[in-house]
């Protein structure tokens, strides 16, 4: 075999080892059991993958700016669960605060609410990102904790148990049914969430200015300063708007789960992350796409689910989604290396 051809095999598996990897366990599993390519599966995959999706489009900024962020379930968690304190059913005895409203516009001010305090929370990263040069492994490491002993504390001072019995209404709004298939296979609502989140997140990467400011930071800081980009400026944005996806997420996950705990949301980090690096968004900065992130997340949430579907041990599923992200990593930094 020529050089030529050598290289052509090389670059055919660089780009593409991840995607023949993924295509080889999906067959593996159908092979298993037929049974997964059903209607009700693939609604299910869809809806499991709709917060999933929000989330990792918020880090995906980030990594796009050559960052990460740890920080992303213990996010969820808080936000769950100060929403799910907040809206419980009025006509449930043991509500934790029984005066409050439940009509809609309150329960839109309390997703407003949590919103709002997870984007200032995420904020806080940036600012340290940008103005105090702290490394985003380690400043979203100690938000991580910030954000989970608060979770905890007020999780406890409201009864140390799980937050169910919550309002019908804001029930409906993560699990309502677009289309009703029948035999259980339905388009839920979150799916048209986050199919709104992925235009509206993919026009501001593509079509504005900030978009192409992120992009010139994270390829080269330096450049993108003696251009004239607001570097700072740029991260904490970046950031902030990390912490939106996030808030909007943890109140619809808390609706699709209808119950939250300080636990909510325990490693959707790892998630998040690896849907973004399967999907071609490079740790070294500057290179992502939106679609590379959607379909990074349905190709997870698929191996996911197909290994929960054809009973492989929960601890295995650990190891593989280690495996994946090895590998997609590997595959990354040998693309940078060859480009170098």
């Amino acid at each position: 075999m020529d050089k030529a051809k050598k290289q052509q095999i090389t670059n055919f598996l660089l780009s593409y080892g991840i995607y023949i990897v993924f295509a080889l366990m999906i067959l593996v599993i159908v092979i298993l059991d037929p049974s997964v390519l059903s209607l009700n599966s693939l609604t299910t995959i869809l809806t499991q993958s709709s917060t999933r999706c929000m989330l990792a489009l918020g880090v995906a900024g980030l990594i796009v700016l050559a960052g990460t962020d740890l920080s992303i379930g213990r996010m969820v968690g808080m936000g769950a669960v100060l929403a799910a304190s907040l809206l419980q059913a009025p006509n449930f005895e043991r509500r934790i605060f029984p005066n409050l409203p439940s009509n809609w516009g309150f329960i839109f001010l309390v997703i407003a609410l949590v919103v709002v305090l997870l984007a200032c929370a995420s904020a806080v990263s940036g600012t340290m990102v940008a103005k105090l040069k702290m490394h985003p492994f380690i400043a979203t490491l100690g938000m991580q904790l910030v954000m989970y002993g608060v979770c905890s504390t007020y999780y406890n001072w409201i009864g140390g148990s799980p937050i169910g019995s919550l309002n019908e209404d804001f029930k409906s709004i993560a699990q309502g049914k677009v289309i009703d298939f029948g035999g259980g296979a339905n388009l839920s609502l979150l799916v048209v969430y986050a199919g709104i989140a992925i235009a509206v997140i993919w026009f501001i990467w593509n079509k504005t200015t900030f978009g192409k400011n992120m992009f010139a930071v994270g390829g080269n800081t330096e450049a993108a300063a003696v251009s004239g980009v607001n570097v700072d400026k740029t991260i904490i944005t970046t950031y902030i708007l990390a912490g939106i996806l996030y808030g909007i997420a943890s109140v619809l996950e808390l609706g699709r789960t209808g119950s939250a705990t300080n636990n909510l949301g325990v490693n959707y980090e790892t998630d998040a992350i690896s849907a973004c690096v399967v999907g071609g968004v490079s740790f070294n900065g500057g290179v992502g796409t939106i679609g590379g992130v959607v379909l990074g997340v349905l190709l997870l949430q698929a191996i996911n689910f197909g290994l929960a579907y054809v009973d492989v041990d929960p601890n295995l599923q650990y190891i593989v989604k280690g495996l994946i992200i090895l590998v997609a990593v590997a595959i990354d930094m040998r693309k940078y290396v060859k480009k170098k």
